[in-house]
């Protein structure tokens, strides 16, 4: 039997706040580099939620998505290890809740910071993926009605995703 291909499930928040957008800098296998919270999908969560537990666990800042800003696909080589992999990240617009000044960082994370477009603009040689400066440009578009974003309504999942895992043989 071949191997299926999978894409990596990520999920980001895009955050504005005052002009500045959410950043954290963090360590990958190519160096430091700067990305939105994001991360993994896990097993039992739905994208929004998984979107809004990255930002609280990447940057200690609860956020609240309001809505499915896209979903896009970019393939990575990593520079260290040569690991091909594709990921399919769904970012959600979200707005700032409440900061966690105590909380402590995912590891890997060295520190958040607050950019503005035109910070982002000049920093992209540092951008963890080229979605990282696509997002942004895609939530302008919104602010500025050029662009419509899903309603979080739209984006479903089904209650057996929230019971957990399947038991083998049984779908």
């Amino acid at each position: 039997m071949s191997e299926v291909w999978k894409p990596s499930v990520t999920v980001a928040a895009i955050v504005e706040h005052q002009g500045k957008f959410l950043i954290v800098e963090e360590h990958t296998t190519d160096g430091i580099k700067l990305n939105q919270p994001a991360g993994h999908l896990d097993p039992g969560e739905t994208p929004q939620f998984g979107a809004a537990r990255e930002a609280l666990e990447e940057s200690a800042w609860e956020v609240n998505p309001v809505g499915l800003l896209g979903i896009y696909m970019s393939r990575y080589t990593s520079s260290r290890t040569q690991e091909d992999v594709t990921y399919l990240r769904f970012a959600f617009a979200a707005e700032v809740v409440k900061h966690h000044i105590d909380r402590a960082l995912d590891e890997g994370i060295i520190r958040t910071l607050w950019m503005t477009v035109e910070e982002l603009r000049a920093s992209q040689d540092q951008h963890r993926s080229p979605l990282v400066m696509r997002c942004v440009e895609d939530f302008l578009n919104w602010k500025a009605g050029k662009q419509p974003i899903m309603p979080l309504e739209h984006v479903y999942t089904h209650p057996s995703v929230l019971a957990g895992p399947m038991p083998p043989g049984v779908s």
